[in-house]
């Protein structure tokens, strides 16, 4: 008969679990989105021992991380190979990897891998690596080549600051404006399907679109009004009085290089309030410094999951949409919490 085994596992020392949830919370936070060297930095550690730690994770899970603790399994992937990925996908683009593409894709990331390190990964697994060096799928922000970076320098270092100690000395408040058609047919939700199929939607070919135009302040406040026609400066001038009436005090108003935002009739009018209402520019060629952008990416987000058969369906459904906006301050708030607008954020 065999014996019964009732030795007690060996205590792990304080220490030895201090370090095992050293490395827990870096793999952790790395995963969750905190770029490696954050959280080196942050733990005082190297980012070595970071992209280490990842491997490690990779291929045992949390046990992994514990000394002594190691997997038997083969390596395709080691800590070398992961710290190269995630550079190369943080700091450069798939054209300096000789790809004729700008972006990366499991498909392209897979082909270089292999091309590179001999390693052949599915999409599925190359998928899984790069969620544990912390990376997603996400919808690239473009940026012009005409933009000038000179003149982006001095709207953020020069002419925005000037503007938000003006409008503390005039107790303005500072909003951001934005044109935006938005059509039945701007397809911006996904659809369930059979996997490596991609679903096909036919297009009926009855198509109906609203213009609107709207303003966001680092308040949290949202204004919009729906136009017919073209927008103009007449138009724009409308807008901006209704603006400064729903606000009560002077505005400042940044808006993009439009013609009408610059034209005659509006230099006139806002001459004529006399410092209650002031119109300036973003650079050109810069859409991701406004964050008024992301009204418009919001709601075509939510509208495009919905289904309208009328025009007065699309309508009732977009004003609905945008009033919940409206009504959600917390929201239009984390507007001016993305990279290329937190510049703009309400300073306390």
């Amino acid at each position: 008969m065999a014996k019964k085994n009732n030795s007690k596992p060996k205590p792990i020392s304080p220490a030895l679990e201090a370090r095992y949830q050293k490395r827990r919370a870096a793999v952790d936070a790395v995963r969750s989105g905190d770029s490696v060297a954050t959280v080196a930095r942050v733990l005082k550690t190297s980012v070595r021992a970071i992209f280490k730690w990842l491997e490690r994770y990779r291929h045992g899970g949390y046990d992994a991380l514990r000394e002594g603790q190691r997997s038997g399994r083969q390596r395709k992937v080691d800590s070398k190979l992961l710290r190269w990925l995630y550079e190369a996908i943080t700091q450069h683009d798939p054209r300096q990897y000789h790809f004729p593409f700008c972006l990366w894709t499991l498909g392209v990331v897979r082909i270089l891998l292999k091309r590179k390190f001999g390693v052949e990964l599915s999409k599925s697994g190359v998928s899984r690596l790069l969620r544990h060096l912390g990376l997603s799928p996400q919808r690239p922000i473009y940026k012009s080549y005409k933009r000038d970076p000179q003149k982006m320098k001095d709207y953020l270092e020069k002419t925005f600051p000037g503007l938000q100690a003006q409008a503390r000395r005039m107790g303005a408040v500072i909003y951001f404006v934005d044109e935006s058609v938005v059509r039945s047919d701007a397809h911006r939700g996904t659809t369930w399907g059979k996997i490596g199929q991609t679903p096909e939607v036919e297009d009926s070919g009855d198509r109906f679109s609203l213009k609107l135009i709207s303003a966001v302040s680092p308040r949290g406040d949202m204004r919009f009004q729906c136009f017919e026609g073209r927008m103009n400066g007449p138009r724009f001038i409308e807008f901006l009085q209704k603006l400064h009436t729903d606000t009560g005090g002077p505005i400042i108003v940044i808006a993009d290089g439009a013609s009408y935002h610059g034209s005659g009739p509006v230099q006139r009018y806002t001459k004529e309030t006399k410092g209650q209402v002031i119109v300036e520019h973003l650079p050109a060629y810069s859409p991701d410094l406004n964050p008024d952008e992301q009204v418009w990416n919001h709601a075509k987000a939510r509208l495009g999951k919905l289904f309208v058969a009328t025009k007065e369906e699309f309508k009732a459904a977009l004003f609905s949409i945008m009033f919940s906006i409206q009504r959600t301050r917390q929201l239009v708030r984390s507007f001016f919490q993305l990279p290329s607008t937190k510049y703009a954020a309400l300073v306390v």
